[in-house]
C-alpha cells in the first residue's frame, strides 16, 4: 500500500497562487500515473490534473492555463502550481496514484480561496 501525505494547502486570496505537495513512500513511484482531485463541498470529486510516468499531462478545462502538475521521482513527489486562483477553486484537494488495476489515495488538503 502506497501512503500519499499532501501538504501546502492553505487560504489565500482571489488572484493568489499556492503550491501542493505530495510525497508518496515505497520506491517504485516512477512507474505511477500520480493526480490531483478535488472535492468541493456538496460536489462530486474531480480530477483536476494527472501526470504520468512518460510525463505526459492532463488538465480540466477549468484549470488549463492556471496549473501546472509536475513530478519529481527523486524525491518521490508530485506537485501542483496553482496560480490566478479564483473562489471556484476552493476545495479539498487530493492526492492519487494508481498503477495498472489499483490505486490510493492521500488524505486531502484544504484549499480556499477568499473573493
Amino acid at each position: 500500500q502506497v501512503q500519499l501525505v499532501e501538504s501546502g494547502g492553505g487560504l489565500v486570496q482571489s488572484g493568489g497562487s499556492l503550491r501542493l505537495s505530495c510525497a508518496a513512500s515505497g520506491s517504485t513511484f516512477s512507474i505511477y500515473t500520480m493526480g490531483w482531485y478535488r472535492q468541493a463541498p456538496g460536489k462530486r470529486r474531480e480530477l483536476v490534473a494527472s501526470i504520468t510516468s512518460d510525463g505526459s499531462t492532463n488538465y480540466a478545462d477549468s484549470v488549463k492555463g492556471r496549473f501546472t502538475i509536475s513530478r519529481d521521482n527523486a524525491k518521490n513527489t508530485v506537485y501542483l502550481q496553482m496560480n490566478s486562483l479564483k473562489s471556484e477553486d476552493t476545495a479539498v484537494y487530493y492526492c492519487k496514484s494508481s498503477y495498472a488495476t489499483w490505486s490510493s489515495w492521500g488524505q486531502g488538503t484544504q484549499v480556499t480561496v477568499s473573493s
